[in-house]
């Protein structure tokens, strides 16, 4: 009898303990930057399924025009360039002295158009604080936030740009300073936004001036 009773102890417990309940852990969440914020409203997160981007960049000086055309294959890194006088097809894991130039150039045309993502994607650049500024052309109190590169390293080291954008995190105006010069080398808006299967790309850019515009044309994005 004593035995059965032991026993009858011994299932008790481990049913007790069988059915204790665990503590839940709670995870933190850890608060979106105000870089990812940013990306995000330009549809960061769909980029990942993007296996295809072209687009024309155009840039009308005065009365000048300029276009190269680009296809950029994000999953293979392969880049094709496309120009009235010619056709380059190459790979940015294995750029070199036949086709740099060409990286060069789209280097600067994919800046240009997916700049918000930068904000992300290069993590040797350093982004400040947000501050409060007006913009620069249309003189609106606006945030801002500046990306500066390193010294060395890449086609344009120690350069700056100074981002303006509004409180849902839209870029309406920036200010690129060649080297961190305390002079802006060049200031243009960010408007005409459209949407292409999930990025909300800007693609037109003007001065104040009036005389310099530079935008997109050809716009294809590929799930």
């Amino acid at each position: 009898m004593r035995l059965l009773y032991t026993i009858s102890i011994l299932s008790l417990l481990l049913f007790c303990c069988k059915n204790e309940t665990k503590p839940t852990i709670k995870e933190e969440t850890k608060p979106l930057t105000t870089a990812e914020k940013i990306a995000n409203n330009y549809g960061f997160k769909h980029f990942e399924y993007i296996t295809e981007i072209g687009f024309t960049f155009n840039v009308d000086r005065d009365s000048s025009h300029f276009e190269r055309s680009w296809i950029w294959k994000p999953k293979s890194n392969e880049v094709t360039l496309i120009t009235t006088k010619d056709t380059i097809t190459y790979n940015r894991k294995s750029v070199d002295s036949t086709n740099v130039n060409a990286d060069q150039g789209f280097i600067n045309d994919k800046f240009w158009l997916l700049a918000p993502f930068q904000l992300i994607w290069d993590k040797s650049a350093t982004i400040s604080e947000v501050s409060k500024e007006n913009t620069p052309i249309s003189n609106i109190e606006s945030n801002k936030i500046t990306l500066t590169y390193p010294d060395n390293g890449g086609y344009t080291p120690g350069d700056a740009y100074d981002f303006y954008f509004d409180d849902n995190y839209q870029i309406t105006e920036w200010v690129f300073r060649q080297g961190n010069s305390n002079e802006p080398s060049m200031i243009n808006t960010w408007e005409d936004y459209q949407n292409f299967n999930g990025l909300n790309l800007s693609l037109t850019h003007k001065n104040k001036e009036g005389n310099f515009k530079l935008y997109f044309t050809n716009i294809k994005v590929v799930k």
